[in-house]
């Protein structure tokens, strides 16, 4: 499957930016830029946290990159203000579960232009 959906450019490009070579990491690139969601990642080794803040950087030119923590008490007020002005948003340290909050933007839930973030 990896060699039919794969563009080697895109790939080199991904591990310039310290994405790992190994099959099972170009798969999951894949994965995470081909999906119809945004993509919730599971890094225990810290692997996708590096290659997205160095890949986010680039990728997300004047919009930029923004990292917050879970337990920011402003977090759902800076995702709004994320969503808004069309940064890439890495939120890091999360638990075994996820604000329910958090659902509608994982799923793309966009009705009518508008995604309903919390109360908002």
């Amino acid at each position: 499957m990896k060699q039919l959906l794969e563009d080697p450019v895109t790939t080199k490009m991904w591990n310039a930016s310290s994405l790992p070579s190994d099959d099972l990491s170009i798969e999951n690139g894949i994965i995470m830029f081909g999906s119809k969601r945004w993509p919730l990642m599971i890094d225990p080794q810290n692997q996708a946290n590096k290659f997205i803040k160095i890949f986010g950087k680039e990728a997300a030119g004047d919009a930029g990159l923004e990292i917050y923590k879970m337990s920011d008490a402003t977090l759902l007020r800076s995702l709004e203000m994320g969503i808004q002005y069309g940064k890439w948003i890495l939120i890091e340290n999360v638990g075994e579960e996820l604000d329910p909050a958090l659902e509608p933007i994982l799923l793309k839930d966009v009705k009518k232009g508008m995604l309903r973030l919390g109360d908002k």
